[in-house]
C-alpha cells in the first residue's frame, strides 16, 4: 500500500480538530516497538498520533509486509472500526511518542456531533477498506481448488463481504502444498481458511467463517430486544436500515450471505438514478451497509433465518444454530433467488461450472475462454456485457425470440455492437458434460441440430422464485409463494386485519400487525434496484405508525 501525503485514505487532522477530539479519549505515552493493537484483536480504539510515528503491518505475511505508517496528525482504523470485525492488521510503534486513545464506540458520537469531521474519517476508512481489499491481506488466507463448491462458496463470501483475503489455488500456485504444510496440513484438509494469521478453520462452512470473524448474529447481535429488525440486506433491506438507524430506531439487520442481494453481484447498474456513468451492485451495497452503520444500525452476515414467531411484545426470529433475536417489529426484504436449470447433474457442477452471479470473481476464474450465459433478462445482459471484456467468447443462450420484451434497450444496443458476444435464440440447454468439473453444454436450438459448446463456466439466469419457505404458514403469501402487503394482505387474512383496531393498515404491511414486506420478496412489486430502495425507505414510515400505538 502506497501512502501518499494528503490523499483520501491518509487525510491530516488539524491542531484545532485533534484538540476538539480530545475531549473523547485519553493520551497515552507509547514507545518504540510497542503494539497498539494486534492483527486480529477482536476489539481495538481508534488512535490517533500526536508525536512520534506508527507503523501498519501485516504480520500474517511472509515476510511482513508494511501497509503504512502514521505520523503526527494521522489515525488508526478501517472500516472493521464500524462492523466490529477484527483488526485486519497490527499498529507497531516506530518511534516513542504520545497517541491519544478514542474507544471505537465513540466513534459514532463524534460523527454525529462533528458532521465534517466524522465524514473525513469515514471517507479514510472507506478508502482504506478499497486498498486492504486490492492488497489482499494475508490475515485472511483461503486454500482450495477451483474446482471445489465449498471453496466458491468461501471466496465469494469474502467478496460479497468486502473482507480483504488472499486465495491460494491448489490448482495453479506451487507454493500451496508448502504454505500448507506450515500449518500441518495437506490438500486432503482443503477447503482451509487460516483466520488472523493463526487460527485454522478446516473445511469450515461460511457460517463458521462469519463467527471467526465477528461478523454472525452471535457476535452483533445485542441480546436485547430492538425496535426493528430487517430480514436480508440487498438494496430494499439496507435502505430500511439506513432510513430506521437514522431516525432513532435500533435495529438490526440479518443476511443469509453477504450484503448486496442479487445486486450485490451486479459487475453494472447503469440506470439507477444519480449515477450517470454505473455503479457496481457491490459498491453500491459497501456504501450503504457503510451509510447504516454511520447511523449505528448492526449488520449480521450469514445469519440464515429459519422462524419468525409474534411473542406478545413483538416478534421473535429465530436462527441457524439456535440464536434468536427479538424486535418490537420486523422488515423482511428476502428478495429472490433464480431458478435452477431443468438438467440431470446440476446439482454435481453447481459452483464447479454452474454459477449464479457474475462478478469480479468469476471473471477472474473465466480468463481468456468461452463462456455460456443462459437467460434474458436484464441480469443475463448485464453478465454479457461485463463479462465480454475478459472472456473470449461469450454465447447468451435465450428461450424466445429476441431480446426486447425482458431487457433494457441500452443492454440490448451494448450486446449487439460487442462482436464477442453471440446471441441464441429459440435455444435451451440440454445436458451438461464432465466428469470432475464442467467440460462443456449442449444446447438445443429450434429447427437446427443440437451443438456442444465446450466451456467450464456457464452462468444460469433464468428468472427468480421468492426466498420465502421459511415463512408458508406465517404470513400471507401468494400462488408464487411472494408476500402480499396491504389490501391484498387483508383480503387474505380479515382476521388477523381486524385484530388491529382503528389503526390504518401500512401499504407495505403483511398480514401479521408490524410485519412489513419491501422489494423483490413482494407481491406484485417492481423488480428494479430503485424501486426496492425506495420500498425499504417508505416501509420505515409505518414501522414508526405501528410502533407509536403498539
Amino acid at each position: 500500500m502506497t501512502m501518499e501525503p494528503e490523499s483520501l485514505a491518509f487525510p491530516t487532522l488539524s491542531d484545532e480538530q485533534m484538540t476538539c477530539l480530545s475531549e473523547y479519549g485519553r493520551e497515552l505515552t507509547v514507545a518504540e516497538g510497542d503494539a497498539l493493537f494486534r492483527q486480529g484483536d477482536a476489539r481495538s480504539d481508534f488512535y490517533i498520533i500526536l508525536d512520534g510515528e506508527i507503523d501498519i503491518v501485516d504480520e500474517a505475511s511472509t515476510p511482513e509486509m508494511h501497509l503504512a505508517t502514521h505520523g503526527r496528525g494521522r489515525f488508526t482504523g478501517e472500516l472493521n472500526m464500524l462492523t466490529g470485525q477484527a483488526a485486519l492488521a497490527t499498529a507497531r510503534v516506530r518511534t516513542d511518542g504520545r497517541v491519544l486513545a478514542i474507544e471505537a464506540t465513540c466513534l459514532r458520537v463524534i460523527m454525529a456531533t462533528h458532521v465534517e469531521l466524522g465524514d473525513m474519517v469515514l471517507a479514510a476508512f472507506v478508502e482504506r477498506r478499497a486498498m486492504l481489499m486490492k492488497e489482499g491481506l494475508a490475515d485472511l488466507r483461503i486454500f482450495g481448488s477451483r474446482y471445489s463448491p465449498a471453496t466458491h462458496q468461501l471466496r465469494e463470501f469474502a467478496e460479497r463481504s468486502r473482507l480483504p483475503h488472499k486465495w491460494i489455488d491448489l490448482d495453479s500456485d506451487p507454493e500451496a502444498d508448502a504454505m500448507l504444510a506450515q500449518f500441518g496440513l495437506n490438500a486432503s484438509d482443503t477447503p482451509v481458511v487460516i483466520c488472523h494469521g493463526r487460527q485454522v478453520l478446516k473445511n469450515p462452512t461460511v457460517e463458521t467463517l462469519a463467527q471467526c470473524l465477528g461478523l454472525h448474529a452471535r457476535s452483533v447481535a445485542p441480546g436485547q430486544r430492538v425496535d426493528l429488525i430487517v430480514i436480508g440486506a440487498g438494496p430494499a433491506g439496507l435502505a430500511a436500515a439506513v432510513y430506521a438507524a437514522s431516525e432513532g430506531l435500533s435495529t438490526l439487520t440479518l443476511d443469509v450471505g453477504g450484503v448486496g442481494g442479487q445486486a450485490g453481484s451486479s459487475s453494472k447498474i447503469e440506470n439507477y438514478l444519480g449515477f450517470p456513468t454505473g455503479i457496481s451492485g457491490a459498491d453500491l451495497a459497501e456504501r450503504a451497509m457503510v451509510q447504516a452503520m454511520k447511523f449505528g444500525a448492526r449488520i449480521a452476515l450469514s445469519s440464515e433465518v429459519i422462524a419468525l414467531r409474534p411473542d406478545g411484545h413483538g416478534y421473535l426470529v429465530d436462527l441457524v444454530g439456535g440464536t434468536t433475536a427479538e424486535a418490537r417489529s420486523v422488515i423482511i426484504a428476502t428478495g429472490a433467488r433464480y431458478r435452477k436449470l431443468p438438467l440431470s447433474r446440476l446439482g454435481q457442477f453447481e459452483c464447479n461450472g454452474i454459477y449464479y452471479t457474475a462478478g469480479e470473481m468469476e471473471a477472474r476464474l473465466c480468463g481468456p475462454e468461452e463462456v455460456v450465459i443462459i437467460g434474458s433478462g436484464n441480469s443475463a445482459g448485464q453478465a454479457a456485457v461485463f463479462l465480454s471484456a475478459r472472456a473470449r467468447h461469450v454465447y447468451l443462450v435465450v428461450r424466445g425470440d429476441d431480446l426486447a420484451h425482458s431487457m433494457s434497450r441500452y443492454l440490448i444496443d451494448r450486446i449487439r455492437e460487442a462482436d464477442t458476444i453471440d446471441v441464441l435464440v429459440r435455444t435451451q440447454a440440454r445436458e451438461l458434460l464432465g466428469d470432475a468439473h464442467l467440460e462443456g453444454v449442449v444446447l438445443d436450438t429450434d429447427g437446427e441440430a443440437s451443438r456442444t459448446i465446450h466451456t467450464k463456466f456457464v452462468f444460469s439466469f433464468i428468472g427468480a422464485e421468492a426466498c420465502t419457505r421459511w415463512l408458508d404458514g406465517t404470513v400471507a403469501l401468494d400462488r408464487s409463494g411472494f408476500i402480499m402487503t396491504g389490501a391484498a394482505a387483508e383480503q387474505a387474512a380479515p382476521a388477523s386485519f381486524a385484530r388491529r383496531n382503528s389503526r390504518p393498515t401500512g401499504l407495505l404491511e403483511t398480514s401479521l400487525p408490524g410485519v412489513f414486506a419491501v422489494g423483490d420478496v413482494r407481491s406484485g412489486s417492481v423488480k428494479r434496484v430503485a424501486s426496492a430502495v425506495g420500498e425499504g425507505s417508505m416501509a420505515v414510515k409505518f414501522v414508526h405508525e405501528f410502533l407509536a400505538v403498539s
